[in-house]
């Protein structure tokens, strides 16, 4: 099974707040995710050094043709963001199951969403 991590997923995990393990598959990122990630104004150096720890370990998906199309669409039907709308056509074009926690992203009628439990 694919998996795909929202940013706030990503977050959780490096912060070591979840409840129980991710699930076992294949995880993957999107590039919007990547840059979110490491474009916190307040990150340190040394937090920066542990997010590209995690992020080596896990492959980070960029923008196709597909993907753009998609979240061109997504943007349109669903008003989402633009980071948003590339995280969740990244997510269908893998035909992943998106780990989040971000509620607004379960209006997508193709899109599995698996929410993540805190500790």
């Amino acid at each position: 099974m694919n998996y795909l991590l929202d940013t706030n997923a990503v977050i959780y995990l490096h912060k070591g707040l979840l409840a129980k393990p991710l699930p076992v598959g294949r995880h993957f990122i999107s590039v919007i995710t990547e840059i979110e990630l490491l474009s916190f104004p307040t990150l340190t150096t040394d937090q920066e050094r542990a997010v590209q720890e995690l992020l080596a370990d896990v492959p980070v998906i960029g923008i196709n043709e597909d993907v753009k199309r998609e979240a061109i669409r997504l943007r349109r039907e669903h008003r989402f963001r633009v980071p948003d709308a590339i995280i969740v056509a990244t997510a269908l074009c893998l035909d992943a199951e998106l780990i989040s926690n971000d509620t607004a992203l379960t209006t997508v009628p193709d899109l599995k969403v698996r929410p993540v439990h805190l500790k």
